[in-house]
């Protein structure tokens, strides 16, 4: 491929990107990701014309051609020097919710938002000395199959000591290619030494929505995400309950560490326990066009409404705040927890032909009283939740619960969900 072609398809795709970020003054399709994903064939025409005159686009390709003539390690790859232009341009904004998501990015955003996972099926944590440990198997995953138990240390990955790791550091290590293998070396209380446990990779599903009976008539769902199957997976859950549960007294909703998903998502699990018509979300867009979402179902809680506690923290972010806030401002739910995550805001997402897919913040989201509870942008007025601590500072973003319960090292150390226990107790209450 000549360098004059490869210019032609960069500035091509400078011009794309230039037509979906306009696109911010025209609506919006969803939160996060579309409310339905679909790729959109976009024609461009006089592309002379559309390039801004005020810029000089000469440094771009003269940086190009030195790095291609002069690095070390030429030739080097175009599609990644490509990659890196489209998102340093992205970045350059300052937006963090404006993202571009090339092709193995995004498959791997809408596996995760899907529930797909490719690793060994365990959820991580720290012990009481800050030590990463296996918090909790799933059910019939490699994790299990190769012994592994809740507790374990995991004291290297692959060889690496995880001394300091994160999380995140050590999920991106063990997740991997379904059928390849990652090597733990394990220690729990009933090891004389640490022993290497091998681990093959499989693909996971992890259902959105599950259930508990709770005892005494208390219906425990857990909602993780807003995704494709969300939609199915709630309505067989909630028949499930009605069917198993005719003493059904009261339901705690935990949507704690869910980062959002599909809008239609937000409004279908919020209608559960609103009455049609009533609006879930409203939103406001940059050119003063505004839109409701209304409730257009009849749910199974609202002829004969049951107590409802909804458990959030501070991962509870997006479509998880406007199931929170609708709930809470139209269904007298009441919240217990952390306050959440704060993201108040609305991306369009495009995806392109090769799978690849520009998020665009287009629009800000209200709850159904109108507050505004973004904690980027929104001013502290723009709140109801919002409040001043005790030496005046300004606390504004997310949702404020009406109990704030956090947990001690001790509740940690002794595997106690404090924030659980009291949800149920207030929902036995009511």
């Amino acid at each position: 491929m000549d360098v004059k072609r490869i210019q032609n398809i960069i500035t091509t795709l400078f011009l794309l990107l230039g037509a979906a970020i306009g696109g911010y003054y025209f609506g919006s399709k969803g939160y996060d990701v579309n409310i339905k994903k679909e790729v959109i064939p976009i024609e461009i025409k006089n592309k002379e014309a559309e390039i801004p005159k005020d810029v000089d686009f000469a440094r771009f390709w003269e940086v190009w051609d030195m790095l291609n003539q002069k690095h070390v390690r030429k030739p080097l790859n175009p599609s990644d020097l490509l990659d890196g232009a489209i998102h340093g341009m992205v970045d350059a904004i300052g937006d963090p919710y404006t993202t571009y998501l090339n092709t193995e990015e995004n498959k791997e955003s809408l596996d995760s938002l899907n529930g797909l996972y490719e690793g060994i099926g365990a959820q991580l944590g720290y012990d009481e000395d800050k030590r990463l440990i296996i918090q909790s198997p799933l059910a019939n995953s490699p994790a299990i199959e190769a012994g592994l138990m809740a507790g374990d240390n995991i004291l290297a990955i692959n060889g690496e000591d995880t001394t300091g790791y994160t999380i995140n550091t050590a999920v991106s290590k063990i997740r991997g290619q379904a059928g390849t293998s990652v090597t733990l070396n394990i220690y729990r209380d009933s090891f004389d030494l640490p022993k290497d446990v091998v681990v093959t990779r499989q693909t996971i599903k992890v259902d959105s929505v599950t259930w508990e009976d709770k005892g005494e008539g208390v219906a425990l769902i857990k909602l993780t995400r807003f995704g494709e199957t969300t939609n199915k997976e709630w309505d067989k859950a909630i028949s499930e309950i009605i069917d198993q549960m005719p003493n059904l007294k009261g339901i705690v909703l935990d949507v704690r560490n869910n980062p959002g998903g599909y809008l239609q998502s937000s409004v279908h699990i919020s209608s559960e326990f609103i009455d049609t018509g009533v609006t879930v979300v409203k939103e406001e867009s940059s050119d003063g066009t505004s839109k409701d979402y209304k409730v257009e179902r009849k749910g199974k809680f609202v002829a004969k409404p049951v107590p409802l506690v909804v458990i959030i923290n501070e991962g509870s972010a997006s479509a998880a705040e406007i199931v929170t806030a609708a709930l809470k401002e139209e269904a007298n739910a009441q919240v217990v927890g952390m306050r959440s995550y704060g993201k108040g805001s609305v991306q369009k997402a495009e995806e392109f032909n090769d799978g690849a897919s520009l998020h665009v913040t287009i629009a800000k989201w209200l709850t159904p009283d109108g507050n505004w509870i973004d904690k980027y942008n929104s001013d502290f007025e723009d709140s109801k939740y919002n409040e001043k601590d005790n030496e005046g500072k300004e606390i504004k973003g997310g949702i404020k619960p009406d109990l704030i319960v956090d947990f001690t090292d001790e509740d940690i150390k002794n595997l106690k969900d404090v924030q659980l226990d009291k949800a149920v107790e207030i929902v036995k209450s009511l």
